[in-house]
């Protein structure tokens, strides 16, 4: 593990400062103490990072879980309610992990779970306005009400710190120019990441400019971690989960929610990483699994947010040149160390800088141009997607996924119905005699029933039926019952019917069941 130092070494510098503002920030939009944040991502880098077998993943709070922490907290009533379900959620993902359910990932439709993401995205994004105005932790900008909002509006214009929406605006400005500029010109910006950047040049408008000044920043916008004068008062700002909650039904379904949408997330990210990796080593799933939920229950143990892989990290990783897991244990030692000795420092941070952050990351979640693609590949993949953003921005993210599941099952079916056969119709010479080929799909179930039945319905009498099955590798045992209850109307309507398998031809209707053996070659 220590073979690759020298390359490890520089790249934990440069994804502890991406992490850094992304730990504080997601901790903000997730309406947690900040603390907690940066608890995660330490627990995320040196206890997954050790267990987990990716070599250049690295794990932390996640974006994608702000919403769920959001609102599982003001549902729940405290923080210490949710820390026992992030307990709980921690829990069951080392169960997943025991019933090797790391496939899991492969079974959600990528519509559903871009769709997914790009509704945190829309979330993340707009709930970053009250802080860009300088406006209270309580302050709702958005409303779904046209004439609130447009009351809401007004009152943000009239109490908006210029000095904090100066400073958000600059630090997004720097972000952009940044990644798009700057980063084509020398290597060296690749290696200084934009956040870090936009971090000091908050610390520095803060520290020279005059709060009593139009554009003075409050001491009640910036970052607020906890000082500790000495070992025993770090020790004593962890907050600890209070188990009383333990019999409500609510905890658990909270739990449960964090240990799908972490899993779901973290496979996600492994896949995309793994494809990121220069020498494409491949991450086994059931143990990122074990290492997460080990993660997620110290890190709710201790205060901490819940942890998934997170692509942004890891790329940052592996573009800095990351060998070895090394790199995420080291960038998780560097977080440990700025809370213990500089904590003064990271509580000169605006909290506007950190939206600055929060705006680029739900932007890149959401961007317009997903929407176009999805567009572009048709409804079958844009109705899941659109309907999931839909749902998750109006109601809830379970809610949301919830839908785009089901429209997204409908479109399966849709199309199983249109695809399960193909007719092919051909007259003789004279025109008297009519000549139809069916052949069915690879594989046909009942959801096939009504599109097979509705041909077979259409077919006029005196014709010649050939049925291919030569491409088949499955009949449900409804289509059988089907083409045995046909085989009888074709009698009466003189419709003669051969079947036309691997073995040959068949034409005796009357013991379809006989011939076809379920799940054989035919």
């Amino acid at each position: 593990m220590f073979k690759h130092l020298n390359k490890d070494l520089p790249a934990s510098v440069v994804v502890f400062f991406v992490a850094l503002p992304l730990c504080l920030g997601i901790a903000l939009a997730s309406g947690a103490p900040l603390f907690s944040g940066v608890i995660a991502g330490i627990i995320g880098g040196i206890v997954v990072g050790a267990l987990s077998g990716s070599s250049v993943g690295v794990s932390g709070p996640a974006a994608g879980l702000a919403v769920i922490v959001l609102s599982a907290i003001a549902s729940l009533g405290k923080y210490e309610y949710f820390l026992v379900a992030v307990v709980i959620g921690g829990a069951i993902q080392i169960l997943l992990g025991v019933l090797k359910a790391g496939v899991i990932g492969y079974y959600f439709p990528s519509s559903v779970i871009k769709g997914m993401l790009a509704g945190i995205g829309i979330i993340i994004f707009l709930k970053q306005f009250s802080v860009a105005f300088g406006l209270s932790d309580d302050y709702e900008f958005f409303d779904y009400n046209l004439p609130s909002m447009l009351e809401n509006i007004v009152i943000a214009w009239q109490n908006l710190s210029l000095g904090t929406l100066s400073i958000t605006l600059v630090s997004i400005g720097i972000m952009l120019f940044w990644s798009s500029v700057l980063e084509k010109k020398h290597q060296i910006f690749k290696i200084i990441p934009g956040p870090l950047v936009a971090v000091v040049v908050g610390i520095l408008f803060k520290l020279f400019v005059d709060d009593s000044s139009l554009l003075g920043i409050s001491d009640s916008n910036l970052v607020s971690v906890p000082v500790p004068d000495n070992l025993s008062d770090f020790i004593g700002q962890f907050t600890f989960p209070d188990f009383s909650i333990i019999t409500s039904t609510q905890v658990w379904v909270v739990g449960f929610t964090i240990a799908v949408v972490a899993s779901l997330e973290t496979l996600l990210s492994v896949e995309a990483t793994d494809k990121l990796d220069p020498r494409k080593r491949v991450t086994p799933t059931n143990r990122e699994l074990l290492a997460q939920g080990t993660g997620n229950m110290l890190s709710g143990f201790i205060g901490g947010l819940p942890i998934t892989q997170v692509v942004v990290r890891s790329s940052a990783n592996i573009q800095s040149g990351g060998r070895t897991k090394m790199s995420a244990i080291l960038h998780a030692v560097w977080l440990l160390l700025a809370v213990v000795f500089i904590p003064n420092l990271l509580n000169l941070i605006p909290l506007a800088v950190l939206a600055g952050v929060l705006f680029i990351v739900g932007f890149k979640l959401a961007k317009p141009s997903l929407f176009a693609s999805m567009f572009k590949l048709g409804s079958s993949q844009f109705l899941p997607f659109i309907v999931t953003v839909l749902g998750i921005v109006l109601t809830d993210l379970l809610t949301g996924i919830g839908l785009g599941l089901l429209v997204g099952l409908a479109v399966v079916l849709i199309n199983s119905f249109k695809n399960s056969h193909f007719l092919h119709t051909i007259r003789s010479e004279e025109g008297l005699e009519k000549y139809i080929k069916m052949t069915l799909a690879e594989e046909v179930t009942f959801f096939n029933k009504g599109a097979i039945l509705k041909s077979l319905n259409e077919i006029e009498p005196d014709t010649n039926l050939e049925i291919d099955i030569r491409k088949s590798k499955f009949l449900d045992y409804d289509i059988l019952e089907i083409l045995q209850d046909f085989a009888i109307k074709a009698k009466n309507r003189n419709i003669n019917i051969v079947i036309v398998s691997k073995l040959g031809e068949f034409e005796n209707p009357s013991s379809y069941t006989k011939f076809f053996n379920i799940n054989s070659e035919y």
